[in-house]
Parts: C-alpha cells; structure tokens; sequence
C-alpha cells in the first residue's frame, strides 16, 4: 500500500469536506495522472471508495431532514441499474488499450461537465439562501427517473458525477429545493447508485482492493477535517481552486499539451482573482453605504429631526 495515495486521499478528503463535491472528479484523475494507475482500476476503486465513505455523510444529512425521501427514491429507479449498465457498455467497448483510451476521454468530458456543475453551484449559491422553511415539492417522476439513469450511466463509467452532475440537474427540475436539501437529497441517493456500480466493477475484476483501502485510510478522517473547516475556509477560494484543478485535469485526458494546460490554468487562475476581488469590493461598498445610512439616521435621531 503506497502511503503516497492515503496521502492524495486525505487532500481530496479535505475538499470534498468543504465543498461537498469533488471526490470521483478529484480522485480519479489523481490516480491516473499522478499515480499511473490505469482508468479503469482508477474508476473501480474510487467508486469502492465512494460507497464507503458516502453513508456517513448521508446519515447525517437523514439526522438534520435534509433529504427529500420521494425525489430519492425516483432517482434510484433510474440511477441504480443504469449505473450497472455503464460498466456492462464499458466491457462491451473491450478490453485492453481500447476501453481505456474510451475510459479516459469520458472521464475528461464528465469533468468539464463537473466544472459546468461548480459554476451553476455557485450561481444558485449566491442569489438564493439557504434558510427559511423547506417548500413542498411536487415530484415529477418521468424527468427524475430519466435524471437518475443518466446520471448513474456516466457515474458507472467514470466515477464522476454522483455529486457533481445530478445536483445540477435537480437545481433546474427543482429550484423551490433549499441548497441544504439539494446536498442531502443528492448525497443520499448516492449510495445505492455509487454501490451499483462498484459492485458491477468487482464483478468484473476490475477493483483493485488495495488502492481503494489506500483512498479511504486519507479520504476519511480528510473529510472530517474539511467539515470542521468548511465553517472557517472561503468557500469561494476552494470552488475557484477545484475548478482549476479539474479544468487542468480535463485537460490532461484528452492529451492536451502541457505548455497549454498551464495557459488554461493561469487563464482561469487571473480570472477568478479578479472576479474575488470584485466581488469583495462591492460587499466592502454596500457595508460603507449602509454604515453611513445607520449614521445619518443616528445623526439626525439626536438633533431632534424626526428621519423621514
């Protein structure tokens, strides 16, 4: 067991605490290009990994009521068995180079639809909060089913998209859900897709036990750490971080140069620096503004006039 990958597990263990997302599209990445370790064992055992660790966060979600148990079990009609028939497509490609080259250019795709994830994420994030009553939700089970069996056929063949891709569907068939809710509903309906597919991955000899026990000795006490940090950390500077990683990540799959890769990654590095300023800068003027509002109002209180 290289104490290297425990190591890169307790890193991706971290932001996946923090943010909530970004275990399969860190991890497996990780595993291939930094690791060597071929796409296809990399899928199998992250997914291995995943079906550990996810319960645990689900349970706390289930504790807090978080999870909307209709839209859970809508999603898992679908995502359940289409998890399993991604891997069955995955060993009809064939074997060897073939099903790897096909394996890593769907990996590379899934993680740019991940980045889509992150940035509509944090749209949502910032134009709605996150308290208030929890709306009632009227489930539509066609569009949910058919979110679940996509959702679960691209989990099935690249890890990817558990929590980065069927989140971001949901927010559009369901805006009324509270972010908390999202997080939970779509965590929870995790692990029975997650399991799926890991399990079609045994079946098939393609889990590698060692490097998924490796994963998890980081992975696990990673996201313990992350969570009792996610209330301290800028949640903006680690989502503008994981985007760069899993952009330069993409990138790499699809055999991009490095030269380029590292334009992209300055690119994209310049540009969410100056977006955090700015957006700091105008949450530092709208405190001035109201501040001097306060003042005046208090001004005016102690002189006698009556503020209009």
């Amino acid at each position: 067991m290289d104490p290297l990958l425990a190591f890169a597990g307790l890193g991706v263990g971290v932001v996946v605490g923090l943010t909530g997302m970004g275990g399969g599209a860190l991890m497996t990445p990780i595993l291939v290009l930094f690791f060597g370790v071929p796409p296809l064992a990399a899928v199998s055992s992250d997914l291995a990994a995943s079906a550990v660790m996810k319960p645990f966060g689900g349970f706390v979600h289930a504790r807090r009521k978080t999870v909307n148990w209709a839209l859970v079990r809508w999603l898992c009609l679908g995502s359940v068995p289409s998890a399993f028939l991604g891997v069955l497509l995955m060993r009809a490609i064939g074997d060897g180079e073939r099903v790897q080259d096909v394996v890593r250019l769907a990996l590379g795709g899934a993680l740019l639809l991940a980045v889509v994830g992150l940035l509509v994420k944090a749209y949502r994030r910032d134009d709605a909060g996150d308290d208030g009553a929890a709306k009632p939700i009227v489930v539509r089970p066609v569009p949910t089913v058919l979110l679940g069996a996509l959702g679960g056929l691209v989990v099935g063949m690249t890890s990817v998209g558990s929590g980065s891709l069927i989140i971001v569907i949901l927010l559009a068939l369901y805006p009324a859900l509270r972010p908390r809710d999202l997080v939970g509903t779509d965590l929870v309906q995790a692990i029975p897709l997650v399991f799926s597919a890991a399990l079609g991955h045994a079946l098939f000899g393609d889990l590698k036990l060692d490097l998924a026990a490796a994963v998890l000795i980081g992975s696990v006490p990673g996201v313990l750490i992350g969570a009792r940090l996610s209330s301290r950390a800028p949640a903006g500077v680690v989502r503008a971080a994981l985007i760069v990683v899993l952009i330069a990540s993409a990138l790499k799959l699809f055999a991009v140069p490095t030269a380029i890769v590292l334009l992209v990654v300055a690119a994209v590095t310049a540009v969410a620096v100056v977006e955090g300023v700015r957006r700091r800068g105008g949450a530092a003027a709208q405190d001035r503004d109201t501040g001097d509002e306060t003042n005046a109002k208090g001004a005016e209180s102690a002189s006698g006039v009556v503020p209009r």
